[in-house]
């Protein structure tokens, strides 16, 4: 919160924003989002969740505050879609969050005592199993989201494994693998079995997820610092391009490499 902004003022900011957004939702209101439900706006809830983290990857604190109203829109959009049909209001959002909260940190809201940041992880998974919801799964896998990216359902599927035991002995015993699952992947290829090495495609990603987590290292991320790489210096091979008064597809591969090479470098 800003130095100017009183949590009365914040409030009030936001009493504003869900009248606006009541008013946008009425029969006089605006035809477009009149026309929205819950499974048309899920991709703009996607693609404004993923713009704030492009935010927050650029530094700029005021790209984030716009990103962050535009998100908030979005989860009153849906919370006044329930309220319409008499489900649910915002403020029943608001309030099961908060009791959530309350809930599960027992050491800040109540007596108990922890040592560190892992005994708060270990005893949030303890609290969350006893909740209502969470009694009727069978699989420690239940629970994952399905539309998480493939990396991150991935990972935590990986992660829920090895919460029982389900582990590799050692990374040695997991290179062991990925070296395996490049060989079969391998064998595929010179099979000519398209879907069986798209499925050793799958085993081989999957293999790559265990070892970013045994490394401690966000696959997600990972790739996605590749590909920005990767983007700067292809643009750094065209801008070389454009120099020479040529394009990439008047080039010889060897041509481009050279170029990869040089942009590597710099």
């Amino acid at each position: 919160m800003s130095k100017s902004t009183s949590k009365s003022q914040a409030g009030e900011a936001f009493e504003k924003l869900v009248e606006i957004m009541a008013r946008l939702r009425a029969e006089d209101g605006c035809p477009w989002d009149r026309e929205q439900t819950h499974e048309s706006l899920k991709k703009y809830l996607l693609e404004e969740t993923y713009e704030t983290v492009d935010a927050i990857d650029s530094g700029d604190m005021d790209e984030l505050r716009a990103e962050l109203g535009d998100l908030m829109l979005q989860i009153l959009f849906h919370a006044r879609l329930a309220e319409e049909k008499g489900i649910f209001d915002v403020g029943d959002s608001i309030r099961s969050i908060s009791e959530k909260l309350i809930r599960r940190h027992p050491h800040v809201f109540g007596d108990a005592e922890v040592a560190s940041s892992e005994e708060v992880l270990h005893r949030w998974a303890q609290i969350k199993s006893g909740e209502k919801g969470f009694q009727n799964r069978r699989s420690v896998l239940d629970g994952v989201p399905n539309s998480l990216p493939a990396l991150m359902r991935a990972m935590a599927i990986s992660k829920r494994a090895v919460s029982v035991g389900f582990e590799w002995p050692s990374m040695d015993a997991l290179v062991d693998k990925l070296d395996e699952e490049v060989h079969e992947l391998k064998h595929e290829l010179a099979q000519g079995d398209r879907d069986r090495a798209a499925d050793e495609i799958g085993d081989l990603l999957f293999t790559i997820v265990n070892v970013a987590r045994w490394l401690k290292v966000d696959p997600e991320q990972a790739l996605l610092r590749m590909t920005k790489r990767f983007s700067e210096r292809f643009r750094r091979i065209e801008k070389a391009a454009r120099a020479e008064g040529r394009s990439l597809s008047e080039m010889t591969i060897q041509e481009m490499d050279a170029l990869w090479d040089q942009a590597k470098g710099e």
